[in-house]
């Protein structure tokens, strides 16, 4: 049964100009003006978290806008006061949108007397009062699993597959998309089958973690234009050591499209000076300045289509339904002209 009452969207501290894109974005669907609820979120002389909703939300459908990424610990913290001060407002139902979903590489016990903090962070939310979580590209999808509450996990590959098709106009028969593991072969595939490209993996062998003793490319990359696939850059040390390899390998050109640009320590200062003509990711982190000096990373918008997945939940239809490229063209609205 379609909702009565407008969304309301209210944003934290972590990424507010993702937050205002996608209320500028709903507003043109919509045909009347979405903004932010007027809040303050704000820090104590002691770094407690503070929040203050200024406007009524009794009845409301609330969407919390808040990525949790570094620092983590801060904006978890700002999400679950959020909810709590919404909750307490009596808001009908609330919505954490958390376009990269922090402690998600923490999934699963990979040695003895070691957390799933992942799990933490799904009961903490679910026990502040959240009621539905939507999300980008989980690092793995069972953790819809942690939830007991639905959770919407929408993919980046339709918003890469018409990119690349954009951009690489002309040479679509050239491209080979490549998974930097084993493990993401399965996204990497999507990619692929969604540009009708063929898939390459680079298998990495670590001596202990963080450090990769080698890498062998698995499969034919030579005279290729090498797209390596992935949802998470963090410091970019073995994706700018793949792409060396790929290189080497005989593929003509490397470009990289990753959904989460974590860009951690040295990273964008390795990307800049890596064989890599393009890192493409995505704006679920705020980047703010960092990116002025590296002309070889590019930010494509989620906006449209976290707008567009809100309104969907908001009127009761298929979230499901944004994973069709034919469904993302015209939200993309001129972005990407295909033909």
């Amino acid at each position: 049964m379609p909702a009565l009452n407008e969304p309301k969207l209210i944003s934290g501290n972590a990424n507010l100009p993702l937050a205002k894109s996608i209320a500028r974005r709903m507003s043109l669907h919509r045909g009347m003006n979405v903004g932010l609820v007027d809040a303050r979120v704000e820090r104590f002389n002691d770094q407690e978290i503070f929040v203050e909703v200024f406007e009524n939300v009794r009845g409301e459908d609330m969407y919390v806008i808040q990525p949790t990424s570094n620092p983590a610990n801060d904006n978890l913290m700002e999400l679950l006061i959020m909810t709590d001060a919404l909750r307490r407002s009596s808001a009908a139902r609330i919505t954490a949108v958390i376009p990269y979903f922090g402690y998600a590489r923490q999934d699963r016990r990979a040695k003895a007397r070691t957390p799933i903090s992942a799990k933490l962070v799904a009961n903490l939310i679910e026990t502040a009062g959240i009621d539905r979580i939507l999300t980008l590209d989980l690092h793995a999808a069972q953790i819809q699993g942690f939830f007991d509450i639905p959770v919407d996990n929408l993919y980046a590959s339709p918003i890469f597959a018409l990119d690349i098709e954009h951009h690489f106009r002309g040479s679509l028969d050239d491209i080979m998309i490549i998974s930097p593991d084993v493990g993401g072969v399965a996204r990497a595939r999507e990619l692929a089958k969604r540009i009708n490209a063929p898939l390459a993996i680079v298998d990495k062998r670590r001596e202990k973690a963080g450090e990769v003793a080698g890498m062998t490319v698995i499969g034919d990359v030579k005279g290729r234009k090498c797209i390596i696939v992935d949802d998470i850059c963090d410091t970019a040390g073995t994706l700018c050591k793949a792409a060396e390899v790929l290189m080497e390998n005989g593929a003509t050109e490397v470009h990289s499209y990753i959904t989460h640009g974590v860009l951690s320590g040295p990273a964008i200062e390795r990307v800049r000076n890596s064989v890599m003509k393009s890192l493409v990711i995505t704006d679920s982190i705020e980047q703010g300045d960092k990116l002025l000096g590296a002309p070889n990373i590019r930010v494509v918008p989620t906006a449209p289509m976290f707008a567009q997945a809100i309104l969907n939940i908001w009127s009761g239809t298929s979230v499901s339904s944004l994973f069709e490229t034919e469904t993302l063209v015209p939200i993309y609205e001129g972005m990407y002209q295909r033909g």
